[in-house]
């Protein structure tokens, strides 16, 4: 891993901020799962199913305008709280037991949502205050490793929970999860000064975020790369079971390699990127990741079992990188008094065009051949990465 990473770990804070996103993660993981078997098994309906990751997905819409609760006060006492408050919201799900009861769980999910995406952009500023600058590309790269590990075991975790002992045992763990990590974050040593309270109206500070965003030559063009190339990873994501099933001819059941594949792709990835960013400048970073991405999907429209996984372990290990180096250069670059919307805006921008892209490729795969998308989507990647690696931005970008 290198002697920085190495660093990362024997840094009190780091080391602690880590441990407290695995705990929190593995509860989170199981029950994004097991939220959408629980609806399917008192509905038996796929729609509502596929409603749970959508409750916890729409709060990002507004994320710029949740983030400036991270700026508005201390970072450290609102990781605890909100993740305190989870582990108290978490309890009325033990009273699911039928569909009747199912808004609870969707109004759990939505509170879910809201309080993932102010942790996100309080979690921007206190690490970066935290953590030494010169440690952030590692730090982030670790703290996606620890993000994909939770995916790779949490979900069969969960799943099988649930499979013995129902929905509310799940509930549990992830109340558990939080509980436990808040009181991780609790052992955080942070000094932080009194945020100054904003002199304009609530929606003039939280366009800040994206007025800071749109000026920088450091951060424009990571952000709309990221969102560029996460528009195409939702593509990419819902042509999935065409490629398992019209390309490989194999049953659906593949898929669940393919996602493995990726997910260790993922891991491997989180721990090169630090070094990487050393030796490299962020937008350049991105750039080849991208380029591997995209590489990655074209190539899966070869019909080969060994050339499927290896392309699933490619796009893991390409598609994080324009992630790490965009929010790597959102906490050097952005001035702390705005950092929690920034980051907001930040990550609205990038994963708001994943999701909507996961509906559209779910469209476009009923009328065109997925052989065809594949190398499109392929194409639109290298260019997009090209227009990355030709923007000027500073050092650090």
């Amino acid at each position: 891993m290198g002697w920085a990473a190495g660093a990362v770990l024997r840094d009190r804070n780091a080391g602690l901020y880590l441990s407290g996103v695995v705990v929190s993660g593995f509860g989170t993981s199981a029950m994004w799962l097991a939220a959408g078997i629980w609806v399917k098994s008192l509905t038996g309906s796929d729609s509502l199913a596929a409603l749970t990751t959508f409750a916890m997905w729409a709060p990002m819409l507004v994320g710029p305008l949740l983030g400036t609760v991270a700026d508005r006060v201390r970072r450290r006492p609102l990781l605890i709280g909100s993740n305190l408050v989870m582990a108290v919201v978490l309890l009325p799900l033990l009273a699911v037991g039928s569909a009747e009861r199912l808004w609870i769980l969707f109004a759990v999910l939505t509170v879910y949502g809201v309080s993932s995406v102010v942790h996100d952009a309080a979690e921007a500023g206190l690490v970066a205050a935290a953590v030494d600058s010169r440690l952030l590309g590692d730090f982030n790269g670790l703290r996606m490793t620890a993000n994909e590990g939770m995916k790779l075991i949490a979900p069969l975790a969960g799943a099988g929970l649930f499979a013995s002992f129902g929905g509310p045992s799940v509930a549990l763990l992830d109340a558990a999860s939080f509980a436990a990590a808040a009181g991780i974050f609790a052992l955080l040593r942070v000094r932080e000064d009194r945020p100054v309270r904003p002199s304009g109206s609530l929606r003039t500070g939280t366009a800040e975020g994206a007025r800071y965003l749109w000026s920088s030559p450091a951060l424009r063009p990571l952000v709309l790369g990221g969102g560029a190339t996460m528009l195409l990873a939702g593509l990419n994501g819902a042509l999935i079971f065409a490629v398992v099933d019209g390309v490989l001819g194999r049953s659906p059941a593949f898929v669940g390699l393919l996602y493995s594949a990726q997910g260790v792709g993922s891991v491997l990835s989180g721990l090169l990127a630090g070094p990487l960013l050393r030796r490299m400048p962020g937008r350049s970073f991105a750039a080849a990741g991208t380029a591997l991405f995209a590489a990655a999907v074209a190539l899966r429209v070869l019909p080969y079992d060994a050339v499927a996984v290896g392309c699933s372990v490619a796009i893991g290990l390409g598609l994080p990188c324009v992630l790490i180096a965009a929010m790597t250069a959102v906490q050097r670059e952005t001035p702390d008094a705005i950092l929690g919307r920034t980051a907001a805006t930040a990550n609205t921008l990038v994963f708001v065009p994943n999701a909507v892209a996961l509906a559209v490729g779910a469209g476009l795969v009923a009328v065109v051949d997925v052989r065809v998308l594949l190398p499109a989507i392929g194409v639109a990647g290298v260019a997009t990465a090209l227009l990355l690696r030709g923007v000027r931005g500073s050092a650090h970008a």
